[in-house]
């Protein structure tokens, strides 16, 4: 089952509107969010969530209306981690990747629970550092807590918003590689919002690109990594040239 938007829409004021959107992201593997700042993407992305209303039309997930559906049921399906993370920071990253099974356990922790949350923890390879508190980690470390978390909650369906914002290179290749497992492995849908498009073209199956509110192209890595496609999302001169690995963007 896969999530389709229907004539989404969400007015911010007169000159500010996203949409009307009407798109389908199909479930499995890794889709990626782009576009230019202000396109709209975070907005969707949250939107999904049911984190922001929708002002029209209709968003489902895997066949559930997400407006009419009951949160603890969408809760079993699917996980959202924002940009904004305001956990107190004497929680140790255990305690927090425990937090992703509320849904299930209503803060009574089972031994299942117990053990997604340890399967998670080890899949970000935190297990050396379960025990510490998040204050005592790094950005990059914190950052892998957080996506644990998401994943101790066990749904089919990820969203992650700008998960690699203040990540050093090296961090962010590796959190791309884990996500990227998630999806192969873990059989989980990812949907990730990213301002790199090289990290796009490299990790998802999908590009859904934004502008002005917009989806203005939808498709494959390869049909997005040309020349007059990127020029035009972004609006500037782009050179894709094949790099060792796949395509790469060069902005003029």
């Amino acid at each position: 089952m896969s999530i389709t938007l229907t004539d989404v829409t969400k007015d911010y004021s007169d000159k500010v509107k996203i949409g009307a959107v009407t798109t389908e992201i199909e479930s499995g593997g890794v889709t990626a969010l782009v576009g230019p700042n202000g396109a709209g993407k975070s907005t969707i992305l949250t939107m999904i969530g049911r984190l922001l209303d929708i002002d029209q039309g209709t968003i489902e997930v895997a066949g559930h209306d997400i407006v009419n559906t009951p949160s603890k049921s969408i809760a079993k399906i699917l996980s959202v981690l924002r940009q904004e993370n305001h956990f107190v920071t004497r929680l140790t990253v255990r305690q927090l990747v425990g937090f992703g099974r509320f849904p299930h356990s209503r803060g009574r922790l089972t031994i299942g629970d117990e053990k997604y949350i340890s399967e998670a923890i080890d899949f970000l390879d935190l297990t050396e550092l379960e025990n510490r508190y998040l204050d005592q980690l790094s950005g990059g470390q914190r950052q892998r807590a957080y996506v644990a978390m998401v994943l101790a909650q066990n749904t089919d369906y990820v969203l992650l918003d700008e998960p690699l914002n203040n990540l050093d290179m090296q961090h962010a290749v590796q959190m791309m590689q884990q996500l990227r497992r998630a999806a192969d492995e873990l059989g989980r849908t990812i949907v990730i919002v990213l301002h790199d498009i090289n990290f796009a073209a490299h990790y998802s199956d999908k590009i859904l690109a934004m502008k002005h509110g917009q989806v203005v192209k939808h498709g494959t890595p390869a049909e997005i990594m040309q020349d007059h496609v990127l020029s035009e999302i972004f609006n500037t001169d782009v050179n894709v040239i094949e790099g060792p690995n796949g395509p790469l963007a060069v902005y003029y």
